[in-house]
């Protein structure tokens, strides 16, 4: 009887499934025959609405897109950030004023800033660092691919293998965290529970976020190092430019854009960091940052005027990062 009861949940799950991959196919189908037809009919367009018919085909569906995946939500963000709790009454800028005045919420802002500040400085730093000692390495592309792999690793992936870096045991237990185990062959016997230690705490989960990123800073600024013509370096090298005079006054002034870019670019992704703070301990203990906190408010909590309130504060800084990095490719783009 438990056997067929299983067989019958089996041949039901399956043709669910088997529904739904229809369905998506279906839909796909669709889609394909759809645009063959508005294509085919704008290759036979001609005359004054070829043109017109043509931006509107290419335009149109990211358009749509753009609308759809962003305009809308953030018109919406916004509409909802003026709301109550349950977004049944409009309150005007009172979530603004409770972000701005809580205790809590200053206090994340605080750590928000520490992370923007310290994280991208230091993986751009080191990104720097290792594109210069390794451009004229030999076998330098095993060396890139080691220290670039952890782009490959969702931020919820490197959290968890940090965790187990940073895992703790009581005294007398055996200390299984590789931090805790390195601290003991130093000569420290009761090494601390490091995720519990405030603010120290905040700073091993930025070195999670510096982990990640660094590979991807090396990667784009080494590039650009590369694409420093040779006649500069070696009129430099004729002129006597050495170690830290060539990478002080003909690196990085030539890589200057790209540093900048990159920088804004890794301040853009800590900025909306949320991942790797709910996943090792979920803001607790001092580490929350305003991320957290919005999903905090706006799922488990059901507050959707507080939550949207913050994500409109979190969309607000990533605005002047983003308007400046556009600035700056464009600017690369014009000099070259």
């Amino acid at each position: 009887m438990h056997a067929n009861t299983n067989t019958v949940i089996l041949a039901g799950s399956l043709g669910d499934a088997g529904s739904k991959v229809g369905q998506a196919l279906g839909a796909l189908a669709v889609f394909f025959a759809v645009g063959l037809i508005v294509f085919f009919a704008a290759g036979r367009a001609t005359g004054r609405f070829h043109r017109p018919l043509a931006i509107v085909i290419f335009l149109g569906p990211a358009l749509v897109l753009l609308a759809v995946g962003l305009v809308i939500p953030a018109i919406r963000t916004i509409y909802l950030s003026l709301r109550s709790d349950d977004s049944t009454s409009f309150v005007g800028i009172s979530n603004f004023k409770w972000a701005f005045t809580n205790g809590n919420i200053q206090q994340d802002m605080l750590n928000t800033l520490l992370w923007i500040l310290i994280a991208p400085l230091v993986a751009t730093g080191l990104g720097l660092l290792i594109a210069v000692l390794v451009d004229r390495m030999r076998y330098q592309a095993v060396y890139k691919s080691l220290i670039f792999m952890p782009m490959a690793i969702s931020f919820v992936g490197a959290s968890i293998i940090w965790k187990f870096v940073y895992d703790y045991r009581e005294p007398g237990a055996p200390q299984d965290g590789l931090l805790s185990q390195v601290a003991i062959a130093l000569g420290w016997h009761n090494p601390p529970n490091w995720l519990v230690s405030h603010p120290l705490n905040n700073f091993l989960l930025m070195v999670i976020m510096i982990w990640v990123q660094t590979g991807f800073a090396m990667v784009v600024l080494s590039a650009a190092i590369k694409a420093i013509p040779d006649d500069v370096i070696d009129a430099a090298k004729v002129d006597g430019a050495r170690g830290l005079a060539m990478a002080f006054r003909i690196t990085l002034p030539m890589i200057r854009n790209t540093l900048i870019v990159v920088l804004t670019t890794v301040m853009i992704i800590t900025l909306k960091l949320f991942d790797i703070i709910r996943t090792v301990n979920g803001g607790n203990l001092g580490t929350n940052v305003l991320a957290n906190e919005m999903y905090q408010q706006t799922f488990p909590d059901y507050n959707y005027g507080r939550g949207s309130a913050l994500a409109v504060i979190l969309f607000a800084g990533v605005l002047p990062l983003v308007a400046y990095n556009i600035h700056q490719l464009r600017r690369e783009r014009e000099n070259r």
